[in-house]
């Protein structure tokens, strides 16, 4: 295994979240919500006679994407005809781009943590981002017969193309997770995987360490999950591995991948970019960008995660892990920043967010871009944080409050008042505590007087349980180590 080197290129198709079709007024719909066909115009159905327009918020969503990746933006655009045969595409081709593509050039940083060495940072080289029209969707009811749905027909797509610098399944996820938060942040698509509004499909070879060229490549279509990209990638490589060894050797080929039994299944023998048939689509103009377009589109960019992440470190204090954490989804982004609008200390907020609420998060099977869906909106998380913070209730009772919070949504003010949970620090009340602990426990405590310094934590949990567990629990540990240290003498 050490002396292959997986070499893989991906590409990303990126549904655009306008209104109407790449080259049609017919609105956009959700394909899996929206009943089959309702979202179709002639235009989309390749009707005689019909013609095509460029839809301008796409090419400027499309310019976004570009600049986010430090793409070369090329003065002139040309659309062309790709002649293959769709069966979800009425018209029988696609519009898409071929030698005067959108965005050219560009690249991407990502940051790998490999199962097992020190995480790293690894630059992706960009070929070209470029827009074309995406394919309707085929449902197979068996016995050789297929439904068609043209909802998704004409809608605007931008497919991605990287060089294939990546040598790595986890190379591979860590690019898309990085371009998905990317797309999300610029708002030009929702990142929704399972509904196939963001495709994947990697291009994989492997070389030999005494190699001068590359090898015959295959490639994984429409992969619908990032999970899905990583296991693909994974079982390819073993599986052209192992054939360069037994000497069978790679055929060129589209594959799929079957989830349910973890495999690679060969769909066709792979077509070469000649029998597309390219030309130039007749129907449409060239396409000028003006440098005074690209600098407008420029200037709507968002902050994006990666400077986002910068900024929570040096205005936070955050650390880099924990601020990687908190941007890799908007959703949890924005909820953050706003818990910490609403007066929680940053730390404090970023702790208690990447620990207990994700979490309650975890338990529910819930997505993180789904975090402003809970019961708790950010005023009341900050209040939260507040209160313990403020010494009001402990880390222990937060806990409590915070999974009341999730199951009703109530204040924790008003949970800690209504339940009396609030936090005791009176230094008598303590004290009779630790008194009463220390005597019932007398075997502890003189196994901790004879050297056993680690039987001290059982002693303070076993102060807080007599505290019904809402002791201030620094208060605990001063008094208690106190009157050990007075026994001891």
């Amino acid at each position: 295994m050490s002396d292959w080197k997986p070499i893989i290129g991906l590409e990303i198709h990126a549904e655009l979240l306008t209104e109407s079709k790449m080259f049609s007024a017919c609105p956009v719909v959700d394909s899996v919500e929206a009943a089959p066909n309702t979202a179709v115009d002639p235009v989309s159905l390749g009707l005689p006679g019909t013609l095509p327009v460029i839809n301008r918020q796409a090419v400027e969503f499309g310019l976004m994407v570009g600049l986010a990746l430090h793409c070369e933006i090329p003065p002139v655009n040309q659309f062309a005809r790709k002649n293959y045969f769709y069966p979800d595409l009425p018209k029988g081709y696609q519009i898409s781009q071929y030698e005067r593509p959108l965005a050219v050039n560009g690249w991407l940083d990502i940051e790998v943590t490999p199962e097992s060495g020190e995480p790293y940072t690894k630059h992706i080289r960009i070929r070209r981002a470029h827009l074309e029209e995406d394919t309707g969707k085929l449902t197979h009811i068996g016995g050789g017969s297929s439904l068609v749905d043209y909802n998704r027909a004409g809608v605007p797509l931008l497919e991605i193309v990287t060089e294939p610098d990546i040598n790595s399944a986890e190379e591979a996820e860590a690019f898309a997770r990085t371009l998905r938060a990317i797309l999300v942040y610029l708002g030009v698509n929702n990142g929704d995987m399972s509904k196939g509004v963001l495709r994947v499909e990697p291009n994989i070879s492997v070389m030999h360490k005494d190699d001068t060229e590359f090898r015959t490549r295959t490639e994984v279509k429409n992969l619908n999950s990032i999970r899905n990209l990583y296991r693909a990638t994974q079982v390819e490589i073993e599986r052209q591995i192992k054939l360069w060894t037994s000497g069978e050797g790679v055929k060129q080929a589209t594959l799929g991948w079957d989830e349910a039994k973890q495999r690679v299944v060969i769909q066709r023998v792979k077509e070469r970019a000649d029998e597309y048939r390219y030309f130039p689509e007749p129907d449409l103009p060239i396409l000028e960008i003006s440098r005074e377009w690209v600098e407008e589109v420029r200037a709507k960019l968002p902050e994006l995660p990666a400077a986002k992440r910068q900024r929570f470190m040096e205005v936070f204090g955050l650390s880099d892990y924990d601020a990687r954490q908190l941007v890799a989804e908007q959703a949890i982004a924005h909820y953050y920043e706003a818990v910490v609008a609403a007066g929680a200390n940053p730390k404090s907020a970023a702790n208690w967010i990447l620990g207990g609420l994700f979490t309650l998060m975890n338990e529910q099977s819930m997505e993180r871009e789904a975090i402003e869906q809970t019961r708790i909106n950010a005023g009341q998380f900050a209040e939260l944080v507040k209160l313990v913070d403020g010494g009001t209730i402990n880390k222990g009772t937060a806990q409590t409050v915070l999974a009341e919070m999730w199951d009703t949504g109530n204040d924790p003010a008003r949970i800690v008042e209504a339940r009396e949970l609030a936090q005791v620090s009176d230094e008598s009340a303590i004290r009779e505590a630790v008194s009463r602990v220390l005597t019932e426990n007398a075997k502890l405590v003189q196994d901790y007087l004879g050297g056993k310094d680690k039987l001290f934590g059982a002693l303070v949990g076993q102060v807080m349980k007599a505290m019904g567990g809402k002791a201030n629990a620094q208060v605990v540990t001063d008094i208690l180590r106190r009157e050990l240290e007075a026994m001891r003498a």
